[in-house]
């Protein structure tokens, strides 16, 4: 499996010592009413760095033909394993950004980003959990990319901790929903973004990806994901019953009889799911989320983070289709180094909305990535 065959490749790299509204940028966000990043002026002031120019690794993946149209999650794909620096001895990098866009066959060629299906970097999370010492479980997925958004960049100063011989595992796959009767060479060019620790004059803060998604629920009682004994009042409604779109992958098992899809059918018409993600969000401490990147599919109006026991909205994010085609144009995002609270002891939910406007069931995700602060990162002995 490739999988295996990463982490094989990183354990020998080890004991050889070789081991849109899209832009970047900070929001005044409260809790209970934060705001979306907008586009900022063209000419408003950029504030003087305290981190240097943060260093970049650029990958290409295969050629793609795009010959058909594919739905979300259908088109051709393949995944690589890559490294952000090469050095003679293992150190600590900080990744601070994720970019990735769709070119010609020739790795540079503009072509439209309509092919985009997504771009997922996942590192190997038994390296990563040996190198620093860790035993809490933590998502392997570092960044996932898609129609909507396509480039990720922390607050300055923020950062996700990785050592230079870790192995990632780079998957990218291409769809298209409009074009017929043509065919196209496509590549994913992805560039990540990180500093060295031995160039920081500052200590960046550390960063920790966590994830909640929605859900619907395929088999059991009641579509509460991880909660024995369900209480409406306080957990929410929970989420709906529903038919998975895939049988691939995207199964969930709770313990407790239910089984879930994260990647589901919406029949034609408007569609409103609630999701209780406390036990899937799993978070580890009381934070702050710094970032939140939301992968959505067509038809989807907006999902939103409720804080169920604070009676809140944590964050809302909106999604523009493109006009008279299918597919996403933009999904807004959270950027902010004041951050918003996030309560371990607090219980939180999710709401998706779709609007299927065709007249046969589509595909749909909902997932909110979020960068919160680790509280528990301790420098690793290289």
């Amino acid at each position: 499996m490739e999988s295996s065959r990463i982490m094989e490749a990183g354990l020998a790299a080890l004991a050889a010592g070789a081991l849109c509204l899209a832009v970047a940028g900070d929001v005044a966000a409260r809790a209970g009413a934060p705001e979306a990043v907008g586009a900022a002026g063209a000419d408003a002031a950029e504030p003087p760095r305290s981190t240097p120019e943060p260093k970049s690794a650029r990958f290409l993946s295969k050629t793609y033909l795009i010959d058909r149209k594919y739905k979300s999650m259908m088109g051709p794909q393949s995944s690589q394993t890559v490294y952000l620096l090469r050095t003679a001895s293992p150190e600590l990098l900080w990744v601070t950004g994720f970019k990735a866009v769709m070119v010609g066959a020739d790795g540079e060629a503009p072509i439209s980003q309509e092919f985009m299906c997504h771009s997922n970097l996942d590192i190997d999370m038994n390296i990563h959990q040996r190198v620093f010492g860790l035993d809490r479980e933590t998502p392997a997925r570092m960044f996932t990319l898609s129609q909507g958004q396509q480039e990720i960049a922390f607050p300055e100063g923020f950062g996700i901790p990785v050592v230079s011989t870790e192995p990632f595992a780079l998957a990218t796959q291409v769809l298209n929903h409009n074009i017929e009767n043509q065919s196209f060479e496509v590549k994913h060019k992805v560039t990540v973004q990180f500093l060295r620790d031995r160039d920081l004059k500052a200590p960046i803060k550390p960063l920790l990806q966590v994830s909640a998604q929605g859900l619907v629920l395929l088999e059991g009682r009641d579509g509460y994901f991880g909660i024995q004994e369900p209480a409406a009042p306080t957990q929410g409604p929970g989420c709906l019953p529903g038919e998975t779109a895939s049988t691939s992958g995207g199964i969930y098992t709770d313990g407790f009889g239910r089984r879930f899809t994260g990647h589901w059918q919406v029949k034609p018409g408007r569609e409103v799911n609630r999701t209780n993600v406390t036990r899937f969000l799993n978070l580890p401490f009381d934070t702050t989320v710094h970032y939140i990147a939301v992968h959505l599919h067509p038809f989807a109006e907006s999902l939103e983070l409720r804080d169920l026991t604070a009676g809140v909205s944590v964050f809302s994010s909106r999604a523009r289709a493109p006009e008279g085609r299918i597919g996403l144009e933009h999904v807004d995002y959270l950027s902010s180094a004041e951050g918003l609270p996030l309560l371990k002891s607090h219980e939180y939910e999710m709401v998706s909305v779709y609007d299927n406007t065709t007249a046969e069931s589509q595909d749909s995700m909902a997932v909110m990535y979020m960068y919160v602060l680790d509280k528990e990162f301790r420098r690793p002995k290289l």
